[in-house]
């Protein structure tokens, strides 16, 4: 067995470790954007051979902007729809379905995201191989990476936005979504998300609480100091389906909601932090 991943980055991360745990007598090759020791770049000269014995793909590299091309995709789709591999995995955004204003959207939804980028990567992975499993993703967190981290850094205000809602997924279910779907499940896109979409101000209020923190009061929109991106995140709200990935992948979430996931992710700090 071979694993080739485009793009070890965190999420990507937690899955080469999964694979290698699972299977410890497998190969695992990677690719990052720069050069680095014992990582390939996408130009790298011995890529197209990884390419051509890799077993297993995943692909978590993004277009360079909202409306570039897939730059995986750019350099190598020839040899990758030819790849003998069994599985081929990219791991694609949420954003792609847009904003339904608070809807329910599963993976027949129709794709009217304003990233044309993501559009356009997550078609063409869909269609690259007949192996081929497109995930779409929500917000991700886990330790080191969670609303909590971000506290630390710096404040984050709370926003008072009647009916809206976000979706995520810790890392940990995004990969036993993966590894599941090694051996389950036929190819094909799936959303992985948790079951609670909710509002923003609520996790933040939550860290706050772990962290022995004041709950910051609600501000609105128009005049908290929010970025232009956090802007444009607050301008689209959907509610992210799983039922495909329980039914086919059979995974069972073991954070079904933002508390029991922030719990662990408060867990993890103290113990690092102890240790």
């Amino acid at each position: 067995m071979h694993l080739l991943v485009l793009g070890l980055g965190y999420t990507s991360g937690y899955f080469a470790r999964a694979f290698a745990a699972a299977f410890p007598h497998a190969k695992i090759s990677a690719v990052r954007r720069e050069a680095a020791p014992g990582v390939m770049t996408l130009d790298d000269p011995a890529l197209p051979a990884a390419l051509a014995s890799a077993t297993h793909i995943l692909s978590a590299i993004r277009p360079v902007d909202d409306q570039g091309e897939d730059p995986v995709l750019l350099r190598h789709a020839k040899a990758l729809a030819a790849s003998p591999a069994t599985w081929v995995g990219y791991l694609s955004s949420a954003g792609v379905y847009g904003d339904t204003q608070g809807a329910w959207v599963d993976e027949t939804a129709p794709l009217i995201g304003r990233r044309e980028g993501r559009l356009a990567a997550d078609a063409a992975w869909a269609a690259l191989h007949p192996q081929a499993r497109v995930f779409r993703l929500p917000g991700i967190y886990g330790p080191g990476r969670s609303t909590l981290d971000r506290l630390l850094r710096a404040p984050i205000p709370r926003i008072d936005l009647p009916g809206h809602v976000f979706c995520r997924v810790h890392v940990d279910d995004i990969t036993q979504a993966l590894m599941a779907s090694l051996t389950r499940g036929p190819p094909g896109v799936y959303n992985v998300a948790d079951d609670q979409p909710a509002p923003r101000h609520l996790v933040t209020a939550l860290c706050q609480r772990l962290l022995g923190r004041p709950v910051a009061p609600l501000e609105r929109l128009e005049t908290a100091k929010v970025s232009e991106m956090g802007r444009a995140f607050y301008a689209e709200c959907r509610r992210v389906a799983n039922g495909k990935m329980k039914r086919e992948l059979g995974v069972k979430l073991r954070y079904p909601d933002f508390i029991s996931g922030h719990l662990a992710c408060f867990e993890a700090n103290t113990t690092e932090t102890n240790t």
